[in-house]
């Protein structure tokens, strides 16, 4: 079959004929082929569906993330939160206090506490907790800017380095204005504040746009070597030195939103509005992809396609519009769009639901694993989508419902809980494990929160809520 772009009509065709999904544990060897899901299967965008919807992805927000992760990630003896779990959830060993699992952690503990007023007495402390470490620990009082990471008792180690890397310096900012933004404590803002005044001072390219990502303890910026074509390699980030990346920035384009919600500074304006032009213009290309790597005057380097990154910054670039509050400009809604259907037409699984980790632009998917955070940013994107298009076609709705029956019956585990890391091409787990340093409670966490809040909105939008 040819690998062109799929036409509304032949996406839905092929979601038509999907395959249903049989629940699945860890310690099931083989998985059965699924037996073929009818059209019928599919619910109608109507106010009761979406309402149904709403309460099953409220309690695996529940069951699968928060109920799972916290209290027991809070570190009460060292600061911080744990990352190692098991299946079981049974603490792992420790490779200490990474800077992104960090952030992350205060993040997700923030927008619970704002977004479920019910919980916000529980969640509250626990993101003042992640505040407390980001600035008392993990925030470099000699140089300043957050560590990439430390160990346990907040010691310097040969596996993180003293060096600072932007993609942990965002999260870093990403968790505190979030929780400035839940708790209101001006100790929070501050560092949030701080956090990116450094990274402005240091790392901000005033030439091309965009920021260099790699720099000493002192703050130097890092380059790469021009007369070598091994290209030395970030410890644990595993980022080539010396370039950008496409990765580094939509996640600093997400924490400048985060910031710019709470702080309206007219220099954090001016990055948010020029992060969200290198992520359209320059990192997205038609017809729908991204690059991954590039020099630092923005030539491409070329490397596959993540499907996952393509979908998450589809909603990514459509946030930072919300939050700088000029509506949604057309070339932003037409890339966004252009992402989420590329990933659909190449990445997704015609089977079993879900997208593939990675692939060509216009060839066959390399890697047909399922990685957690790529299946949770496609739920989210794929509702986005059709609220924004839904009057126009059902794909999106179908393709999410697809989504969803993928993660309640494979991405989750249905005797511990929680939400495996990887899914192999047969459904059945490839890393048991729950908890890890790059493996946080933020992709599915926020996924959620978004996808139940966003259902209930088009229930109350509904033609059937109108004429109540």
């Amino acid at each position: 079959m040819s690998r062109r772009l799929l036409s509304p009509l032949r996406i839905i065709v092929v979601l038509a004929l999907g395959c249903a999904i049989s629940l699945k544990t860890a310690s099931q060897e083989a998985a059965s082929v699924p037996a073929v899901i009818p059209k019928a299967a599919y619910v109608a965008p109507n106010r009761g569906n979406y309402l149904k919807l709403a309460d099953q992805t409220e309690a695996m927000l529940h069951r699968d993330v928060l109920d799972v992760w916290f209290p027991r990630s809070i570190d009460q003896e060292n600061g911080g939160f744990h990352s190692a779990f098991a299946r079981d959830w049974q603490p792992g060993r420790s490779e200490g206090k990474f800077s992104v699992f960090q952030g992350r952690m205060t993040w997700i503990a923030a927008e619970v506490a704002m977004r479920r007023p019910d919980l916000k007495k529980q969640y509250l402390p626990i993101a003042e907790h992640g505040v407390e470490f980001l600035s008392n620990v993990l925030w470099d009082k000699q140089d300043g800017g957050f560590f990439w990471g430390l160990d346990d008792k907040g010691q310097i180690t040969p596996f993180y380095t003293d060096g600072k890397e932007l993609y942990g310096e965002s999260f870093g900012i990403y968790g505190a204005a979030a929780a400035y933004q839940a708790t209101h404590d001006p100790k929070a803002l501050k560092l949030a504040q701080q956090a990116f005044r450094w990274i402005d001072e240091h790392a901000h390219d005033a030439t091309n746009g965009g920021y260099f990502e790699w720099l000493t303890r002192a703050g130097k910026v890092v380059q790469a070597d021009p007369d070598t074509a091994k290209i030395q390699e970030i410890p644990l980030g595993g980022f080539p030195i010396g370039y950008k990346s496409m990765n580094t920035h939509i996640h600093l384009l997400e924490s400048i939103t985060q910031l710019y919600a709470v702080w309206k500074d007219d220099t954090v304006r001016q990055r948010l509005e020029e992060l969200l032009s290198v992520v359209r213009d320059k990192i997205c290309v038609a017809p729908g992809v991204m690059n991954l790597y590039f020099t630092n005057d923005w030539r491409p380097i070329p490397d596959h396609d993540s499907y996952g990154h393509d979908i998450e910054t589809a909603y990514l670039m459509l946030e930072a519009e919300d939050v700088l509050g000029h509506g949604h400009d057309p070339r932003t809604e037409r890339m966004a769009k252009m992402l989420v259907d590329h990933a659909l037409a190449y990445g997704w699984d015609e089977n079993y639901g879900g997208f593939f980790q990675e692939g060509t632009t216009f060839g066959k998917p390399e890697s047909k694993l399922k990685e957690w955070w790529v299946e949770m940013e496609g739920l989210n994107s794929l509702l986005l989508m059709h609220e924004k298009y839904g009057q126009q076609t059902n794909v999106y709705f179908e393709a999410f419902q697809r989504q969803w029956q993928f993660i309640q019956h494979y991405q989750t585990d249905a005797e511990f809980h929680g939400v495996y890391e990887m899914i192999g091409p047969d459904g059945v787990p490839v890393n048991p494990g729950k908890g890890r340093i790059w493996k946080a409670a933020y992709h599915d966490g926020r996924a959620l929160l978004n996808v139940t809040d966003r259902l209930r909105r088009l229930a109350e939008t509904s033609s059937e809520a109108k004429t109540e």
